[in-house]
């Protein structure tokens, strides 16, 4: 009976060993898929969320003076015109 026992260990030492090792590369190929997605988003030269959205608040900024701007040309071509009928 005791040889049996001894039997059953070492195989369940083998499965326990063998999940470690299948655990292992799991883990290793995780690293280095990640590895090389890191790589080709930087190749790519893509923005960050935080980039992007500087740069929309930037472009609304922009969009909000330009509107300014745009009216105060337009109340002074106005101001111009009724200066000239008179």
């Amino acid at each position: 009976m005791q040889t049996r026992n001894k039997i059953f260990d070492d195989i369940g030492q083998l499965m326990t060993n063998a999940m470690g090792v299948a655990q292992g590369a799991k883990d290793e190929a995780s690293n280095a898929m990640s590895g090389m997605m890191d790589r080709w988003l930087a190749d790519r030269d893509l923005v960050t969320r935080e980039e992007f959205d500087a740069v929309r608040v930037m472009a609304q900024k922009a969009r909000e003076e330009n509107a300014a701007l745009m009216a105060r040309i337009e109340a002074l071509e106005g101001k111009g015109k009724s200066k000239a009928k008179t």
